[in-house]
């Protein structure tokens, strides 16, 4: 009798726990009270018991344009992360490709760090928190811009947007990792996963350079499982990196004497050798073929239904992979032309023939490595074996760096399993101090 009155009592507080979730999970917003305080919905709670997830644990978001996703990545008691949550972005703004300038549209991409202070329970698009750009990689090269935030509301001009429901959830999570001692949240923004297949796809991008030194600290992550630490030096991220000495890291300085755990190398290393042979399967796959990136516009017209009877403000846009397509190399030319056309017409223009000829020859669309006349028998695979079109050669420290031999990592053994999470189970502390911080490398 006893154990029936504790299963009943279990399962009533279970009940109350998710009692503003809706039967298709998310949360009815218009029956929050408190939405600064609103707990998680009791699905994620009975997920993240299942996982061994302190309520508390710290949290990563990782973001992926092109497949218009958010990520939330949340600490086991073994302090290695774990999937927790994923959501459609709503709105973004722009193409692929990293924020420049204040009004260019563009939505952030790299690595950013949030706190307590980016929170905002009091933002006009039901709650927001600041992406924290720029930062110093961003600042160092001189890219500018302000208020670029994750935030419900789905309406974007340079931010990643949710919709009010997703963004109660995912303030929510921010919320209680701050309580629960984590300091610093880690925003991973990137274009697109950083798959072999996806970088051979985007390999003529002009960002194809910059996407290159993002994906170091997605592999470090997709290693360890663990946020990466994040430093700058040369104007360029470096990730896991151990200073010599009485080396430090600064942004526009020459990179210190770095080094970096054996078993972390190793495990990077074996990881390259997997990658290298996914991206030569993925070159002869891709032969002959060019993706085309969607304009914003283009990926609004595939979700146009979906503003039907909503507010002018609910603006979704759609994915780039939806909107997108492979194309062969005469028809990027035509797309890239009709595109520019439409770009250049002046307002109230009627895009006759000849406006529409005259257009695509100054907008024609040459590919690397192709001389005039031999487009027809000019592989997309020896085309862009040069660098991107407007791509930054890499840095003259960057090449001169060695390379693992990936010939001898064919074996690593097991990555060494860090320390356990001191913030799973302990009781909250007060965050530590910079100057005490453990260093990533004592979890090696």
């Amino acid at each position: 009798m006893r154990l029936r009155h504790i299963a009943y009592a279990l399962l009533m507080a279970t009940a109350l726990a998710g009692c503003n979730d809706t039967i298709d999970g998310a949360i009815d917003v218009s029956k929050v009270k408190n939405k600064v305080e609103q707990p998680l919905p009791g699905r994620i709670v009975a997920e993240m018991q299942k996982k061994n997830m302190p309520r508390n644990s710290p949290i990563m978001i990782r973001v992926f344009k092109e497949e218009g996703k958010m990520e939330i990545w949340k600490a086991k008691a073994d302090n290695r992360f774990d999937k927790i949550a994923d959501y459609d972005i709503c709105a973004w703004s722009g193409k692929l490709g990293p924020k420049v300038k204040e009004g260019d549209r563009q939505a952030p991409e790299g690595f950013y760090n949030l706190t307590p202070a980016h929170l905002n329970p009091n933002s006009k698009y039901y709650l927001a928190i600041n992406t924290g750009f720029p930062n110093r990689y961003d600042a160092v090269n001189g890219r500018s811009g302000s208020n670029l935030m994750i935030h419900g509301a789905c309406s974007s001009s340079g931010c990643y947007s949710m919709t009010d429901a997703q963004i109660l959830e995912i303030y929510a999570f921010a919320r209680d990792a701050f309580r629960g001692g984590q300091s610093s949240v880690q925003l991973q923004a990137f274009p697109f996963r950083m798959t072999a297949e996806n970088m051979a796809r985007h390999r003529n991008s002009e960002n194809f350079e910059f996407w290159k030194m993002l994906k170091a600290g997605y592999d470090n992550f997709e290693v360890t499982k663990r946020p990466p630490e994040v430093n700058v030096c040369e104007k360029k991220y470096v990730f896991n990196q151990q200073a010599q000495g009485s080396g430090q890291f600064s942004a526009a300085a020459a990179c210190p004497p770095m080094s970096t755990p054996p078993a972390l190398t190793a495990a990077l290393a074996s990881y390259e050798k997997e990658y290298q042979v996914a991206y030569a399967k993925a070159m002869d796959k891709l032969d002959g073929k060019l993706w085309y990136e969607p304009t914003e516009a283009e990926r609004k017209a595939i979700v146009a239904e979906k503003r039907k009877g909503r507010d002018l403000a609910y603006a979704p846009t759609g994915t780039s992979l939806a909107a997108g397509k492979l194309v062969e190399p005469e028809e990027f030319e035509k797309l890239m032309a009709a595109r520019l056309a439409k770009q250049t017409a002046k307002p109230g223009q009627i895009l006759t023939a000849s406006t529409q000829g005259s257009a695509a020859k100054q907008g024609r669309v040459v590919l690397p490595g192709t001389a005039p006349g031999n487009r027809s028998t000019m592989s997309v695979q020896t085309a862009m074996a040069a660098p991107a079109p407007g791509a930054a050669a890499p840095p003259a420290s960057q090449t001169a760096r060695p390379q693992p031999d990936l010939a001898q990592a064919t074996t690593t053994g097991s990555v060494p399993v860090p320390a356990p999470n001191p913030l799973a189970y302990a009781a909250v502390q007060p965050p530590p101090e910079t100057e005490g911080k453990k260093p990533f490398w004592k979890f090696w």
